[in-house]
């Protein structure tokens, strides 16, 4: 009998990796600037930086982009599929001069589960894509086996930062949250998530609230 391990199946990833045709100059971008900040899904090395902050799906890179601006000593990670989203965020560095972002262009999970044990003093997950229909709640990022990742890699007393305009996603969000015991909601004064935080940089996603009106969420890893 063969007594061997079975091979563990990789999750599937949904979501898009490219959207309209990329103009010349971002092209370029992707070509010499992208190789010089990517990350491959291993352990980083951070270096004389005092930490590392990670947003996982940066979308068009704004707000990793302004965090970066705001924390020079930090080292901030971005994660972000979608080449499309890839490519501005190099505008931004390029456009900056941002030598503390890194980007994983590829499925976040990957990275996450090669990243040793406390080693991250903040994440970020802002207007995830909210998978609206039943049927495929499981796609949806925030649930437990990525919170389960995130409590992980988050030390005791890091921050977790989720946005979101979708009423379902909103909903299911507090209630992943509110159901995993390594996570306490930071909630200072009455309605506090309808507002955005001073240090927290808008986003295009946020300026297009699509279906509604924003939330701004922040956990405390216990």
């Amino acid at each position: 009998m063969d007594n061997e391990t079975p091979p563990v199946l990789a999750e599937k990833f949904y979501g898009r990796r490219k959207g309209k045709k990329l103009r010349p100059s971002r092209v370029r971008l992707i070509d010499e600037l992208l190789p010089q900040y990517q990350l491959k899904a291993q352990p980083i090395e951070r270096g004389n930086y005092k930490d590392i902050w990670l947003e996982v799906g940066f979308g068009a890179g704004e707000h990793l982009a302004a965090q970066a601006l705001q924390h020079p000593d930090i080292l901030m990670v971005g994660c972000e599929p979608f080449i499309n989203g890839v490519a501005k965020m190099c505008d931004h560095i390029a456009e900056n001069n941002l030598t503390n972002v890194r980007v994983y262009a590829d499925d976040a999970r990957q990275l996450l589960d090669a990243l040793p044990d406390g080693c991250l003093g903040r994440a970020f997950v802002l207007f995830a894509d909210p998978w609206p229909k039943n049927r495929h709640a499981d796609r949806r990022f925030i649930g437990q086996p990525n919170l389960d990742r995130l409590a992980r890699l988050l030390r005791p007393g890091a921050e977790l930062r989720i946005a979101s305009d979708h009423p379902i996603l909103k909903k299911w969000t507090l209630a992943q949250m509110r159901a995993h015991p390594a996570f306490k909601w930071k909630l200072e004064t009455c309605h506090q998530w309808l507002h955005r935080p001073a240090d927290w940089p808008a986003t295009r996603y946020e300026q297009k609230a699509l279906h509604g009106r924003p939330h701004f969420y922040t956990f405390i890893r216990v």
